[in-house]
């Protein structure tokens, strides 16, 4: 993968990048994705936000050799604390990391946001802590892709502004309102392998001389919901 080049999952996170958009991408580590935007001709200006010194040199270096330093700014800093107002950003882009990592940042840097920005989230793991922040903090989720690659799935999740109140059900929340009514082959299998995960902890835990029946109940109650919602109604 380069910035000609991008991953699938990468990819799919630069569709949902408007024409003439003003990015910031915030774990930018080689700025793959700002600079594949930038050379295609579809943002006008980015940063691109490194925490680590060594992904921001790669980050630097990579912009430096794809002579876009006119459109792409590298910065070394702690999250959304990367944009500066008078960035004017409308687009913001926080991809490979945890839910709940990618929530802080939103959570800890939200005075540097204006919302007005879309926000383009890929989290591994956590989906459902990206979602209930979005909704909590008056954003509005216009699209989810899911997609398998190289062994891993991962769901995309994108937010605009709102004014008006969004309230997702506890479902939506953990399984994503549009990947819900699109069930693809792809949902489908990343919750059989929940399940699967789930039936090993529950055999696991009915070996213990004490086996703590409440979490047994809890998992198999989990179980139950993604046999019900995502695998029964497809």
């Amino acid at each position: 993968m380069n910035g000609t080049h991008l991953s699938n999952r990468l990819q799919t996170v630069a569709d949902f990048v408007r024409p003439g958009a003003r990015l910031a991408d915030i774990g930018s580590d080689h700025a793959y994705l700002p600079v594949h935007l930038a050379k295609q001709g579809v943002i006008s200006a980015a940063i691109a936000g490194e925490v680590v010194k060594g992904p921001y040199h790669n980050a630097l270096t990579e912009i430096e050799n794809e002579q876009l330093t006119a459109v792409i700014t590298a910065r070394l800093a702690d999250g959304l604390a990367a944009i500066h107002p008078d960035d004017n950003i409308d687009t913001v882009t926080i991809a490979g990391m945890g839910g709940t990592l990618i929530t802080n940042i939103l959570e800890s840097g939200k005075s540097h946001l204006a919302h007005h920005e879309r926000l383009i989230l890929q989290p591994n793991v956590g989906e459902d802590n990206v979602r209930r922040w979005l909704q909590d903090n008056s954003y509005e989720i216009v699209a989810e892709r899911i997609l398998a690659e190289d062994g891993h799935i991962y769901e995309i999740i994108v937010g605009d502004p709102t004014d008006t109140p969004v309230t997702y059900t506890a479902a939506e929340l953990k399984f994503g309102p549009y990947l819900l009514r699109e069930k693809s082959p792809v949902l489908q299998q990343k919750w059989r392998q929940e399940q699967v995960r789930l039936d090993q902890v529950i055999a696991t835990m009915k070996q213990a001389k004490n086996a703590p029946q409440q979490k047994i109940a809890a998992f198999k109650q989990e179980r139950d919901q993604i046999q019900e919602v995502v695998l029964d109604e497809s």
